[in-house]
């Protein structure tokens, strides 16, 4: 091997070294707010003209078992609830399981063939859910404090 291939391929190694050591706490934070963001931003369009989000819950928007009206408010109520909680990192994985069910049912009964906007959500809810909120959460600072003992790097 060259100088220069191996002089590369150490650089390489070390890029990767320092790569695999960013905290998870680090990396969670932009995936909890990458998520809040697009409830967020469904729940106010929700907001903003009610009588049209009844309307598509009525007309488009085929939840089943539920009434229209009932749908539009749920719908409603977790996006504007659970993205507050996603920035503050509280109640992190319970929030992650309810909006990995919300996505779900957007992607089989209103739009299945948005997948592959639906799976990048999913993949980042499936993170949060596995791992939780990260060191920089007000879950990491209940375990802490109520002596419940986790590792979260």
């Amino acid at each position: 091997m060259s100088s220069n291939s191996a002089s590369l391929s150490r650089g390489i190694e070390r890029s990767i070294g320092a790569l695999e050591r960013v905290p998870y706490s680090a990396l969670a934070i932009p995936l909890r707010l990458a998520v809040a963001t697009i409830f967020w931003n469904s729940g106010m369009t929700k907001l903003a003209n009610w009588d049209a989000t009844l309307q598509l819950f009525e007309d488009d928007y085929k939840v089943p078992l539920l009434p229209p009206d009932i749908a539009a408010h749920i719908a409603a109520g977790i996006e504007l609830s659970t993205p507050v909680l996603l920035v503050l990192g509280l109640l992190t994985r319970p929030v992650a399981l309810v909006l990995l069910g919300m996505t779900t049912v957007i992607e089989v009964f209103v739009y299945p063939q948005a997948w592959p906007t639906h799976i990048q959500w999913a993949a980042m809810l499936l993170v949060l859910l596995c791992r939780g909120a990260g060191g920089i959460s007000v879950d990491y600072w209940l375990r802490t404090r109520f002596g419940m003992r986790a590792q979260v790097t």
